[in-house]
């Protein structure tokens, strides 16, 4: 009898200790981009979504990574999911991301100077700002809703306000919309690398006849010409990135030109993108 007494007295000790272990144990806590915040255990992961358990449950639910803005793992590790490219109309529903947008910023954007590299290399920063002004020409005529701040006046306020290329990575999106009194900001990069080089030769053949005093044939002289001419040509790539004036990214993609040109143009990968992007208007 005192050894079921004992048993039974080992075995509720157990149950406890085991219930405090687990009362004890710290959970995955999944932050959602709509505030909701979830407790529980991340069995998987995939590509596009996160399998989860709920504190002391034992069904089994999917969620979508677009759905979820940070994780904060059990063992302390937080990761932070990155934005979800969205169209402009529905960031701008979405009071989690509309939340830090000042009412004077709304439906206003700021494009600021490219970053032009060649062979990898700083480039000159000249064609940084045509390339600025280029997308400033081609979006202002696809802009309906929208007012888009002029290169000249957007380049004057980050000059007055120290904001250099140099330094610019010291400074947050938000820290640009706020010194643009904008909501979006267009950043890009155009990338020229040279390609393969062409040449062609041509031969050109002079005859010449001579002849004496009477016009008598007395011989034919010949020459020959030759002419090189060698084409360089580039394979050039365009990147642009959307951001708010909370820091959320909402467009990033890049495109490289179909075909290696003779001038480092940038004009078709850079069209191709704004023409796609969500701040574009047919």
């Amino acid at each position: 009898m005192k050894k079921i007494y004992l048993s039974v007295l080992y075995i509720l000790i157990s149950v406890c200790c085991f219930a405090q272990t687990s009362a004890n144990q710290k959970a995955d806590i999944i932050k959602k981009r709509n505030g909701e915040e979830l407790k529980g255990k991340i069995i998987r992961v995939t590509d596009t979504d996160l399998s989860f358990v709920y504190s002391g449950e034992t069904a089994e639910y999917l969620i979508k990574k677009s759905d979820i803005a940070q994780v904060t793992h059990a063992s302390g590790r937080v990761e932070v999911f990155a934005s979800p490219n969205m169209p402009a109309e529905i960031m701008e529903k979405d009071q989690v991301n509309m939340s830090a947008t000042p009412a004077d910023h709304h439906n206003k954007i700021a494009i600021i100077p490219f970053t032009f590299l060649m062979d990898n290399q700083p480039g000159a920063d000249a064609i940084g700002l045509k390339a600025q002004q280029d997308a400033f020409a081609l979006l202002s005529q696809h802009s309906a809703g929208y007012t888009i701040i002029d290169p000249r006046t957007t380049n004057a306020a980050l000059i007055q306000a120290g904001v250099t290329r140099e330094k610019m990575q010291g400074f947050t999106m938000k820290n640009l919309g706020d010194i643009l009194g904008v909501e979006y900001i267009i950043d890009g990069t155009v990338s020229q690398n040279k390609g393969y080089a062409t040449s062609s030769t041509s031969n050109t053949d002079n005859a010449k006849v001579k002849r004496d005093d009477n016009e008598k044939i007395k011989g034919v002289s010949s020459s020959t010409y030759s002419n090189s001419n060698a084409v360089q040509r580039y394979d050039v790539n365009v990147s642009l990135q959307i951001y708010m004036d909370n820091n959320a990214s909402i467009y990033n993609e890049s495109h490289k030109a179909f075909l290696s040109n003779t001038d480092g143009s940038y004009t078709g990968p850079l069209e191709y993108l704004l023409k796609r992007c969500p701040l574009y208007r047919k």
